[in-house]
């Protein structure tokens, strides 16, 4: 099962965080630069780090030169249940 999900993602920030804003938004905080895919792999190594699933069933589908990015994962959980673990809309950080 693939579950589709947007994610802003906000490079040189100097932390790893992945996190749902107050609106509801996922962001994911990275240290790379937005340069030859280097924030594109580190935001994938976040959110599977967050997620305790494999690198391998996470891809990008839209926005590789975007900040709002489009992931595909490969998991058996639906959107509630990723929310859920980020904290939904209370601002948990998850890697720091």
């Amino acid at each position: 099962m693939a579950l589709c999900i947007d994610i802003k993602v906000i490079p040189l920030s100097g932390r790893q965080r992945l996190l749902v804003d107050k609106s509801g938004q996922l962001k994911c905080f990275i240290k790379s630069a937005p340069q030859k895919g280097k924030a594109n792999k580190e935001c994938i190594e976040v959110i599977a780090k967050c997620l305790s699933i494999s690198k391998g069933s996470i891809e990008i589908v839209a926005g590789f030169t975007s900040r709002k990015k489009l992931c595909r994962l490969h998991v058996d959980m639906s959107y509630d249940q990723i929310l859920n673990l980020l904290g939904s809309g209370t601002q948990q950080t998850i890697i720091k």
